[in-house]
């Protein structure tokens, strides 16, 4: 099975990352203009990209929290996007891993699986492939100089 894998050190302490991860405050200041996270297995981890889209279409929308152990791993379901249709609602999922290296040095690995054979899967590990580095990279930013303003980031950041 293919995989996407990438890995983001940040000077911050281990709580600082896992908060970032784990909480909606968190995941608005990096990944997502708007969210619903309830860290609980089975819990939600949705993330609104398009508050204009219709409901299904927003981001994330029905996906759960698979498992976690606190302060080292995160596993939640994770869908396509709706540019690609024909897989949208087909689930893969992501995991990350928490490696604190010092009181304020932290790792973050991530890794999406379950892409699936074909062409509209081509696509959607492609879109992935660019997509993650720059939530990591945005995760970063937000580590140093603080919160995205979501208000002045285009499509392309």
């Amino acid at each position: 099975m293919r995989s996407i894998e990438f890995s983001s050190i940040v000077e911050a302490s281990l709580s600082t990352v896992w908060n970032a991860w784990t909480t909606n405050e968190g995941v608005r200041g990096f990944f997502a203009p708007s969210s619903n996270i309830d860290l609980s297995i089975g819990g939600a981890y949705e993330l609104y990209f398009d508050l204009e889209a219709q409901e299904g279409f927003r981001g994330t929308e029905g996906m759960k929290v698979q498992t976690y152990v606190e302060e080292r791993i995160l596993a939640f379901d994770w869908n396509n996007p709706p540019s690609i249709p024909m897989v949208r609602n087909e689930k893969t999922w992501v995991v990350l891993e928490f490696t604190e290296m010092d009181d304020e040095l932290c790792e973050v690995t991530l890794t999406h699986l379950g892409f699936g054979e074909g062409p509209d899967w081509e696509v959607a590990f492609q879109y992935f492939v660019s997509a993650w580095p720059r939530v990591l990279q945005r995760f970063e930013r937000s580590m140093c100089v603080g919160e995205i303003d979501w208000d002045t980031v285009s499509s392309s950041d």
